[in-house]
């Protein structure tokens, strides 16, 4: 099987035409592909497939096979990938993901993608969609106690849940141990991504994000977009932010009510063949 591997933000991806391979276990097939050290090594796969709502479908795994609704800096490099590979050459086109229904603008130059533009559709506040359950319509600067200590957050839906945390200093935020905890929390009963902030400026953040069903990542796209978002809303960023991520920066746009642009790069790390 042949296969791309792919990063954005330092967010890696096994990517699989799906167009010339049928899989009966996609979910055995990205533990296998995504382990670092009996595979290539992946946070996710992804495979394209053929869409009846959308001109394309992009079906996403996690490294530990669970199936993903969505990846913000995922669906970056599916696009690029399907693009600059003709599968469909298209600048303007329609992705359907289990988040729902994503529009892509492609930046190219000779028929190779520079930029990614994504609409990542309104971000949902409602405590029971997202889901997290602590008896409140939304959860947004909420207290909770993890080994005796409060912590406030903030969890919200953008194509899938995420819970945002600032603090003051991220490079002395124990990220992984309190990623693991708090995303393993009862009251996230479809887990949550828990994503940790540092505000440098109104239109500057850092970022680190302990992924569910991947552990810490370099970078997530749809953990950037929650990331400002909450920090829009509580008054403490502008409508246009710069996200850099451990791997890398992407840009952030807040339209009216909440609506979600997202903008970065997407890079080809390299093309091989898959023994399965």
């Amino acid at each position: 099987m042949k296969f791309t591997k792919m990063q954005a933000a330092g967010n890696d991806f096994i990517l699989i035409n799906g167009f010339e391979y049928e899989i009966d276990d996609y979910n055995g097939l990205a533990k296998k592909v995504c382990d670092r050290h009996f595979g290539i090594g992946a946070d996710g796969l992804m495979v394209c497939k053929d869409s009846n709502v959308a001109d394309i479908e992009m079906r996403y795994y996690n490294s530990d096979g669970s199936r993903g609704e969505m990846c913000g800096n995922g669906i970056r490099c599916f696009s690029k990938f399907i693009y600059d590979n003709n599968i469909l050459k298209k600048e303007y086109f329609k992705v359907e993901t289990l988040g729902g229904i994503k529009t892509i603008w492609i930046d190219e130059t000779d028929g190779i993608t520079n930029t990614i533009k994504v609409d990542m559709e309104r971000a949902i506040f409602e405590a029971q969609k997202v889901p997290v359950n602590m008896g409140t319509h939304r959860v947004i600067e909420e207290k909770i106690s993890l080994d005796g200590k409060d912590m406030v957050i903030s969890s919200i839906l953008v194509g899938v849940p995420h819970t945002v945390i600032i603090v003051e200093d991220l490079k002395n935020t124990l990220v992984n141990e309190l990623g693991r905890k708090i995303e393993n929390l009862d009251i996230f009963p479809r887990k949550t991504n828990v994503n940790f902030i540092e505000i440098l400026d109104r239109n500057t953040i850092n970022i680190a994000t302990w992924e569910r069903g991947a552990g810490r990542t370099l970078g997530c796209g749809t953990g950037s977009c929650a990331s400002v978002v909450i920090g829009h809303l509580l008054g403490k960023l502008d409508e246009k932010v710069l996200v850099n991520t451990e791997g890398g920066k992407l840009t952030v746009e807040i339209g009216s009510d909440y609506e979600i642009y997202m903008t970065g790069d997407a890079n080809t790390i390299c093309i091989g063949q898959l023994k399965i």
